[in-house]
């Protein structure tokens, strides 16, 4: 995948299939477009994914809002469907003022040499979002491309969305949100030390600090699978500020791997965390923290055991 950041002079000769989109948790929603994208090289197009290196509500309204997909996770998840180039667009005032026309004419036709454009039916681009579906359609006649209208999907009678997502992990509701997502909602980040109390109490545990734009759930224990060296494995995640051992307002990321005893500190590793267990306590004790953590290992076990297929 040919990955292109931090400008907007950029133009890819081949004749391309162009999607747009922020692409924040890549639902089911996106699925169906990305699939339709992907398709368009039966014809010969090169697949473009166009997106933005921050979130537009940043810019528009000047919030630092968490993402549920950062956009390391976007570039792996674009790499392994087979995208062959992933554009990050610099998204700022001056951007953001380009009109939908410019954009069409510009950008996704003499950039991008777009032959197909894909978009959902709830497509906006462009000043002020003035760019629709209706739009792309009315100058594809003129500049020559095709629009492929993708309908919205639904889950449980209400259509995916990201902010819909965004709610259900907020309120830590995790397999709600995994029944909308492409993959399990997933955490990426570098190994990094850690207090080694889980060495020394004989259950070590890989520890991370997800990015800071990261979206997490709520503190609490969650059964998991972990991405490591090209290997998945059985876990079992507690996301918060360690309360019984640590004073620290840092929210990390700490992971027990069944069977695991690989040296990974420094590497970036993949956890998928699939189902909410319990939230997190403070003991009146270490002995105390012990002796849940063990519980919790063993029912992570039984869950595992029953959901091997998730």
């Amino acid at each position: 995948m040919i990955h292109i950041e931090n400008t907007t002079d950029f133009k890819i000769e081949a004749d391309t299939a162009v999607t747009i989109g922020k692409f924040d948790g890549i639902h089911r929603g996106h699925e169906k477009i990305l699939q339709k994208l992907l398709a368009q090289r039966k014809q010969g197009l090169q697949s473009v994914v166009f997106t933005f290196d921050t979130p537009p509500t940043s810019v528009f309204f000047r919030e630092n809002q968490k993402v549920l997909t950062t956009n390391i996770e976007k570039r792996e998840l674009f790499r392994r469907m087979g995208v062959d180039y992933l554009i990050e667009f610099p998204f700022y005032e001056k951007t953001a003022a380009i009109s939908a026309e410019d954009f069409i004419e510009e950008i996704l036709v003499d950039s991008l040499h777009a032959k197909v454009i894909v978009a959902g039916t709830d497509c906006r681009f462009g000043h002020k979002g003035a760019g629709d579906l209706a739009l792309l359609q009315k100058y594809g006649a003129i500049y020559g491309y095709e629009t492929i209208a993708v309908e919205k999907e639904c889950c449980r009678n209400a259509v995916i969305s990201s902010s819909r997502i965004r709610e259900e992990v907020e309120h830590g509701s995790i397999t709600k949100v995994n029944e909308m997502l492409m993959e399990p909602y997933t955490i990426y980040g570098e190994v990094v030390h850690g207090r080694k109390l889980g060495r020394t109490l004989g259950m070590p545990t890989v520890n991370q600090i997800p990015e800071p734009d990261k979206l997490l759930p709520p503190n609490g224990v969650y059964f998991s699978r972990v991405s490591c060296n090209g290997k998945w494995y059985d876990g079992i995640t507690n996301i918060g500020c360690k309360p019984t051992v640590s004073g620290d307002e840092i929210r990390g990321v700490e992971t027990y791997i069944y069977d695991f005893h690989e040296d990974v500190y420094g590497n970036s590793i993949w956890v998928s965390l699939l189902e909410f267990q319990r939230p997190e306590q403070r003991f009146p004790a270490v002995d105390a923290l012990k002796k849940q953590m063990q519980q919790d290992i063993e029912t992570g076990r039984a869950w595992h055991a029953k959901n091997h297929e998730i």
